[in-house]
């Protein structure tokens, strides 16, 4: 029986909606809907009544979905004992995933105080986005890495709050607001501003447009961008303003100002979460003894943040 198929199935029957399903294994509806297909196909019997607008168990759908959750533990639970052998013969190594501007600010420091309390410790760091780090620490291939945690998680991946990074406004250094100390979102209402695409970025392209919706407006959007250097860089061309993670001052990008965002009330900037993940059944001492110094030195972890 495909452990995929079984996986898909169980989405589907906790969410009884093939759209979030999708979303939550991070699949396209069309392939989540011809796995099942192919699932119940291979069992002979319907295990889902569709419909133009519900999704519901049949029958035999309610009788295997508790079984098909126990085979998922069991082969998760074999998965991750595997995974301890082979971290107990090889006890020097810890994987570490980051997004790109907790590789700048956070890992740095971390890093740095881990390799003198495990001198021994080799660290493997893998940069990326969170929609890429997720589907690895999924498969073993991370022991632990540093996201943006989405609005729906994998259940099997178990997350530790750390801080929310400081948004900041980049802009050309001749620009006629960058003599500003700070600036609020009204300031902005009509530059043009550079953007993330937001089906690789979602927090970062998120940021710029609940800023200005909190606001009662609409960013006049005038170009889209990936990576936070280019952004940076279309900046310095003079294409547009943007709203960044303060980090992005640390890329020493001549000619850009970075000039913090104001704001009433503190809890209006903090959409920029920033998280530790780990596969909740794997067994790691080395990802334990990290995640301890965070909790024990996350305050000045999280100060340039």
């Amino acid at each position: 029986m495909d452990l995929h198929q079984l996986r898909c199935f169980v989405a589907v029957a906790d969410e009884l909606h093939f759209g979030r399903a999708a979303r939550r294994l991070d699949m396209l509806p069309s392939a989540l809907s011809r796995d099942i297909r192919l699932l119940e196909t291979s069992l002979g019997t319907s295990l889902l009544l569709r419909t133009t607008r519900n999704v519901m168990l049949s029958q035999d759908g309610a009788a295997f979905v508790d079984d098909a959750r126990a085979l998922l533990a069991r082969a998760d639970a074999l998965a991750a004992e595997v995974r301890e052998r082979g971290r107990r013969r090889s006890r020097d190594l810890i994987r570490v995933g980051a997004i790109d501007t907790a590789a700048a600010g956070l890992i740095p420091p971390l890093l740095h105080d881990f390799r003198e309390q495990c001198a021994a410790v080799a660290v493997q760091l893998v940069e990326d986005k969170t929609v890429r780090l997720v589907p690895k620490l999924l498969s073993g291939r991370l022991d632990i890495a540093f996201i943006r945690p989405p609005a729906r998680l994998d259940r099997r991946i178990e997350t530790m709050m750390l801080f929310h990074e400081t948004p900041v406004v980049a802009m050309p250094s001749r620009h006629r607001l960058a003599g500003r100390r700070r600036l609020s979102i009204e300031a902005l209402a009509d530059e043009p501003m550079i953007v993330p695409d937001r089906s690789s970025r979602p927090h970062s392209h998120d940021l710029t447009i609940k800023l200005f919706q909190r606001a009662g407006l609409r960013p006049h959007v005038s170009q889209i961008a990936e990576e936070k250097q280019t952004i940076v860089q279309l900046v310095a061309a003079g294409l547009g303003l943007a709203i960044v993670p303060r980090w992005a001052s640390r890329l020493g990008m001549t000619g850009v100002r970075f000039v913090p965002l104001a704001s009433r009330e503190a809890s209006a900037l903090d959409l920029l979460p920033m998280a530790a993940a780990w596969l909740r059944n794997a067994r790691d001492p080395l990802r334990e003894e990290m995640l301890d110094m965070l909790r024990l030195r996350l305050p000045r972890y999280a100060a340039g943040a």
